[in-house]
């Protein structure tokens, strides 16, 4: 096919992604400088519509970039007022108290929020100021320039048929250039997956490490419900099977919001994280809280866990890396919103120091600096060891030698130095032989749900005559390596139900049912071969979360 003719447009800074990180990025921007020109692209349908976290936020990120955000009406008006901790078996629990933690492990001062809702009125702020947003704007490739540089990125290619030619109503797309790139994606996105392996960006740092965290919103008896309360818990049912925990958060308008994690360096290849969420919320502490109520919305998305020691360098010329594309949340916190924000807030004043010294397309090392030696760095370094730990001695030795690790941590030091990853969570796959099969309950329809059926209540859509934007390297290998060797983890792994083996005449076939996807990337970093990339669909498609 010949060479795509594009018409291009210049910014002084593009950003791929209307998430926390670069919506602070914009605003950052337009406070330091009304003059530059900004401008955001998001491939959701709307703000917000691909946006989902817990979510408890710590404040501090919105102070410091707009510190009259509650005049301004943000969308942050719960305060936790309970905090609560529960060790779970099949039947009990066991509430864990909050004085041995660290005094940053406290949720006082934080909200609950729906940061689906915080991102939209972020953008509100945003635009007011001048930026550019374009929804429905997939950054499908990078433009590199003539020395090497990242110098743009292409936005905005429509209407391909499914073998990837151009169909009748085909749209290039536009280049949109910019002295500088900042990548928000979100966890593992694609155009920052090439950046980081163009530019070696991890060398010398541990693999990143995910959890892929599900979540629903329920509507429940306004008896039960408790505005301000936030539990977590761990233990049952994973137990020995995987690392990971559940919270529940109790938001306005009698509303919860649930949701389970499991850490994805799991071994055994049978475990159903979908189904180990939907056997959570039949343990009688959680089923008698939902029991008459109206489950409203559901979604998935991987969750960056690796910390400090899995960051990758964040810059290479003319890009930046920001948030969840860098992997900056606080594990035992369960909170990253507050770092993407200091981020984005970060890398735009970077930008505006080398904008107003005449640079362009270098490498953003204040933003680096700052990243690693200010409050995110802070923030991060004294949990380092925590999810390592975990790793390494499991749920127990976590709460006992990783507890003490952020003591001593606090006090500026720690016994341990700091605890390496090992293999990537793909690597930690082992063969199903050395497994046994977990046997699952049956979803009743009521508390629990079949994973197609919730899959509509994250209200996805996907334009099914395009190109499958999940990518096969070799497509040989779902039957002949991961069926074989890993009884097909990809049909259990995957939240949303995408990928099956359909037995044929012929033998089983792999089936990709693109249309599901809700873009929680868990198949790019799970899949034992590394086999499917993750790429991105045409602009405005996937899910539209409401309020996540």
């Amino acid at each position: 096919m010949a060479e795509i003719e594009r018409e291009s447009m210049e910014y002084d800074v593009v950003i791929v992604g209307a998430g926390p990180a670069g919506l602070s990025a914009a605003i950052r921007l337009k406070q330091l400088d009304a003059d530059l020109n900004v401008v955001v692209l998001e491939k959701g349908s709307e703000v917000g519509a691909h946006i989902l976290s817990g979510a408890v936020l710590d404040p501090c990120g919105l102070n410091a970039l707009i510190p009259d955000w509650k005049e301004k009406g943000a969308p942050v008006t719960v305060p936790v007022k309970e905090d609560k901790f529960y060790l779970l078996g099949e039947a009990g629990k066991v509430g864990i108290p909050h004085w041995p933690m660290p005094p940053f492990m406290s949720n006082h001062g934080n909200y609950i929020v729906s940061m689906g809702n915080v991102c939209r009125w972020m953008a509100e702020q945003a635009e007011a100021m001048g930026v550019e947003i374009f929804p429905g704007m997939a950054c499908s490739e990078l433009v590199y320039g003539d020395n090497g540089e990242v110098k743009g990125v292409v936005a905005g290619e429509f209407g391909k048929e499914a073998d990837g030619t151009p169909g009748p109503a085909y749209e290039p797309g536009m280049e949109l250039h910019g002295k500088y790139v900042f990548l928000s994606e979100g966890v593992r996105g694609s155009l920052a997956k090439e950046v980081i392996a163009k530019y070696d960006l991890s060398a010398g740092k541990c693999p990143q490490k995910f959890g892929l965290g599900m979540k629903e919103i329920w509507e429940i008896d306004p008896a039960k419900h408790r505005e301000g309360r936030v539990e977590h818990t761990m233990g049952w049912p994973l137990g020995k099977n995987a690392g990971g925990g559940a919270f529940i958060y109790h938001i306005e308008n009698n509303q919860v919001y649930v949701g389970f994690v499991v850490h994805l360096n799991y071994k055994n290849p049978h475990l159903f994280p979908y189904m180990e969420f939907q056997r959570f919320k039949h343990h009688p502490h959680v089923a008698e809280l939902l029991e008459g109520g109206k489950r409203v919305a559901y979604g998935a998305r991987a969750i960056s866990e690796g910390g400090y020691q899995s960051m990758p360098k964040m810059v290479a010329p003319g890009v930046a890396l920001l948030g969840c594309s860098v992997g900056m949340v606080n594990v035992p916190r369960i909170k990253g919103n507050h770092n993407a924000m200091l981020s984005g807030k970060a890398a735009a004043e970077a930008a505006y120091e080398a904008i107003q010294a005449g640079r362009g397309s270098d490498e953003l090392t204040a933003y680096e600096t700052e990243v690693r030696d200010g409050a995110i760095g802070k923030d991060l370094w004294k949990v380092r060891n925590v999810k390592p730990i975990w790793s390494k001695y499991g749920l127990m030795g976590s709460l006992s030698l990783g507890g003490f690790d952020m003591w001593t941590n606090q006090l500026g030091f720690s016994l341990f130095g700091t605890v390496k990853h090992g293999k990537s969570d793909a690597a930690m796959t082992e063969p199903a032989e050395n497994h046994k099969p977990i046997d699952y309950p049956k979803p009743d329809g009521k508390i629990s749900f079949d994973r197609l059926t919730n899959v509509s209540f994250s209200f996805t859509n996907h334009e099914e005559s395009q190109p499958a934007h999940l990518k096969l390297k070799d497509a040989s290998v779902p039957v002949s390596v991961d069926l074989a060797k890993f009884a097909g983890p990809s049909q259990r792994y995957c939240p949303a139900g995408v990928y099956e083996f359909v037995e044929k005449e012929n033998g089983p076939e792999f089936v990709i049912n693109f249309q599901n996807c809700v873009h929680c990337k868990t198949c790019d970093i799970k899949d034992p071969a590394q086999n499917i990339n993750w790429t991105v669909p045409q602009g405005g498609d996937g899910p539209n979360y409401p309020n996540m």
